[in-house]
């Protein structure tokens, strides 16, 4: 096939598909018909072109055009709120659901270690000598721990813990690329730093009290951290093994339900940061505050699962709707 002829048996039908595509909203019937007649035979132009491979750039363009003019005729412009009710009935908890084993395998290995280093640390009083002097770990078992949830206004202190917990998501989505060995770097010192003040707080006999500061919040933000870290992980092994796909469009795939669940994310830690800024310091008992920790942890976990599992079965990927146009390839 001589490429410069048919680019210019094609040119004056791709120029009018634009044209058409451009002034979409003042169309007539007839100009509808046409549209619709021209992407079709654009949509053959482009499977000519990736049967050859003759010029990958040209096909490129050609299914960037193809696309502006599917969302013309299906009217994919939709509202606002449409599209941020899919997102959260459809787009982040597929995204969630599909890597669930691997955030669950966070979780599971983080509260593993953080028990037993617990466990170890307040057995041993040796231990405990080592990590800091007698005094210091008095005042922090009697003041440090329980004051910094009442130091700061509640607001500050919610928009303080929000920012911090955001920045800790987005270290471990961010990092995922580097085969996700900063994220298991991260995931082990945060067990660490909890399985440290948890069994100084218990070798001190305050046990109850750390538990019960730590879990009204603890739950949901935990989940969330375990989440994008599950998240980064798999995008860390998707650069090892593809699969299937070429590995610049796994990843790129991958990086984007990525972006997918650290949106969602904000939103997560936006309702820990709250409760850990006005509810695990309140005067409420200790088994409401626990209370209402488990029942905002058990709603996420249940919306994840329903809404999730139905999307994933559904067909849903987390990916956004209209994915970026690739250049046609072999194999």
């Amino acid at each position: 096939m001589d490429l410069d002829v048919f680019v210019a048996a094609h040119r004056a039908e791709w120029s009018r598909l634009d044209a058409l595509v451009r002034g979409r909203r003042r169309l007539s019937g007839a100009e509808v018909d046409e549209l619709v007649g021209l992407y079709q035979r654009v949509m053959t132009h482009l499977s000519v072109l990736q049967a050859t491979g003759l010029d990958q750039a040209l096909a490129a363009r050609l299914s960037s055009q193809l696309a502006r003019a599917r969302a013309a005729i299906s009217g994919a412009h939709s509202s606002t709120w449409r599209s941020l009710g899919r997102f959260a009935a459809v787009s982040f908890p597929a995204a969630a659901y599909r890597v669930r084993w691997w955030w669950l395998g966070c979780a599971a290995g983080s509260i593993l270690v953080a028990v037993l280093l617990g466990w170890w640390v307040a057995r041993s009083p040796s231990v405990q000598a080592s990590l800091l002097p007698k005094s210091q770990a008095a005042n922090l078992v009697r003041h440090q721990f329980s004051g910094y949830y009442s130091q700061y206004a509640a607001q500050s202190f919610a928009a303080k813990v929000w920012t911090n917990n955001a920045l800790v998501a987005a270290s471990a989505v961010i990092t995922g690329i580097l085969l996700g060995l900063p994220v298991i770097f991260a995931l082990f010192e945060n067990a660490v730093n909890g399985g440290i003040v948890g069994g100084l707080m218990t070798a001190h006999g305050r046990a109850a009290e750390f538990w019960g500061l730590i879990l009204p919040h603890g739950m949901l933000e935990l989940t969330a951290v375990f989440l994008a870290a599950g998240a980064g992980l798999r995008l860390g092994w998707t650069v090892i093994d593809p699969g299937p796909l070429p590995r610049p469009r796994a990843i790129g795939e991958a990086g984007r339900v990525l972006v997918t669940i650290a949106l969602g994310l904000i939103v997560v830690l936006a309702v820990s940061g709250a409760i850990e800024a006005f509810v695990t310091p309140s005067p409420l008992r200790t088994w409401a505050r626990i209370g209402i920790g488990a029942a905002a942890e058990a709603a996420f976990l249940g919306y994840l699962l329903v809404f999730g599992r139905r999307a994933v079965a559904a067909g849903e990927s987390g990916d956004i709707a209209e994915a970026p146009d690739v250049l046609p390839v072999s194999g």
